[in-house]
């Protein structure tokens, strides 16, 4: 098969059930806070209220459940379940700011729950913050060494921070329960073949291409890899081939629209990537690349509101501010053009067409100093980059997806 299955990772496999982690670790937290019977409707008694919050969040009734976990902190500041579980409910709302205060809360009241800090891991990789995920992950698996959970989403913390050799110690000890799963080959197998460990490249390469066979996810790899050679003709093929095995496979339609849009066929490739959506409403890089293809028609207005809502779903997507930038560069909006610039800039301060941009702008505005210097602070960089830049790679919206 070659070498190519190691430029693509596709982790529909690894689709995580909602709130899930966070319910384990919960669970751990609070077991034994409280214990009994009886309505807590307007009780002051903490185990009644911890039973109330608890059956609520597990129907999903965050606003009963978050309502009985603060009246515990009010009558119980030293409650150390109560602000793991308003801590997990903060996550379920994606408020990740106030769900971190609240674990790092817990986590002062309680030091050795394993579970608390799980969950502040879980925070931050939800954030596609991977660098910050590791220190907690790594805190659980020293209390847990048997935890598969704990060593699963630490190795793919590592490999997300490209420390290859980390996540390949780290998820080879997994092979006995995931040789079967194809995309922790996947990622066991770019880990071991970035860290040059040749034996353990080939055998999860070996047995990647066992477990896929004729299968769509396995197609869709070989068209990512295609695509980004630019080999669109070979891409369309293998496309069409998972097509016809599964029309519903999660990022089928995302990369069918790469491909128009190599094309440069707008009109498909906006139906391709709704399609996307449809299945997988919460995929930001469809919204991402959707606002591409409309602002490649010059259609500003809808383009701008796709790339707001790729933002939305995912604030660290640094190639929807730098589409923000773009057009409002293009519209005279200055201002705001130097404001996308600044956040895409904080996301990827490696980013050197940022400089190019932002040169542009300034020049728009009249300050061609600045303009200058930003100028050659892109070609400062572009040269540096040259020199040990590898394969661009189109991005994979199912990455960050965790394991089950």
């Amino acid at each position: 098969m070659g070498r190519f299955v190691a430029c693509f990772f596709l982790a529909t496999s690894l689709a995580a059930l909602c709130g899930s982690h966070e319910a384990s670790a919960q669970t751990s937290d609070t077991a034994k806070t409280g214990s009994g019977h009886g309505s807590a409707q307007a009780s002051s008694n903490p185990e009644e209220l911890f039973i109330a919050g608890e059956t609520a969040l597990r129907s999903g009734d965050l606003d009963r459940a978050e309502h009985a976990f603060r009246k515990i902190v009010a009558i119980d500041p030293q409650s150390a379940g109560a602000y793991a579980n308003l801590g997990v409910i903060y996550m379920r709302r994606k408020q990740w700011d106030q769900a971190l205060h609240m674990l790092r809360h817990a986590e002062r009241l309680a030091p050795t729950i394993a579970g608390i800090r799980l969950n502040i891991g879980l925070a931050y990789y939800r954030q596609n913050d991977f660098r910050s995920a590791i220190a907690p992950f790594e805190s659980v698996l020293r209390d847990q060494p048997d935890s598969s959970q704990a060593r699963y989403l630490l190795g793919l913390g590592y490999f997300f921070d490209d420390r290859w050799a980390q996540a390949a110690d780290t998820l080879e000890p997994l092979w006995r329960q995931q040789s079967y799963n194809f995309s922790y080959l996947y990622v066991l197998c770019i880990a071991a073949h970035k860290a040059q460990r040749k034996e353990l490249d080939e055998r999860a390469l070996s047995r990647l291409v066992e477990v896929g066979g004729d299968t769509p996810e396995f197609h869709l790899i070989m068209a990512r890899t295609h695509l980004n050679r630019e080999e669109d003709d070979q891409a369309i093929v293998e496309l069409e081939r998972a097509e016809q095995q599964n029309p519903n496979l999660p990022f089928l339609h995302y990369y069918l629209g790469l491909y128009y849009l190599h094309q440069h066929d707008y009109d498909h490739a906006v139906e391709e990537l709704k399609k996307d959506i449809e299945i997988k409403p919460d995929d930001a890089y469809a919204y991402d690349k959707l606002g591409e293809t409309y602002a490649l028609q010059q259609q500003d207005a809808e383009a701008e509101k796709q790339y707001r809502q790729a933002l939305r779903l995912d604030p660290k997507l640094a190639t929807s501010y730098l589409g923000l930038a773009r057009i409002y560069n293009r519209l005279g909006r200055y201002q705001e053009a130097l404001a996308a610039i600044d956040e895409e800039q904080k996301i990827d301060p490696e980013d050197y067409t940022t400089h190019l941009l932002r040169s542009l702008v300034l020049k728009g505005m009249g300050q061609r100093e600045k303009a200058k210097a930003e100028f050659d602070i892109y070609n400062r960089m572009m040269n540096a980059a040259r020199e040990k830049k590898g394969d661009e790679e189109i991005p994979n919206p199912g990455l960050t997806a965790e394991p089950e």
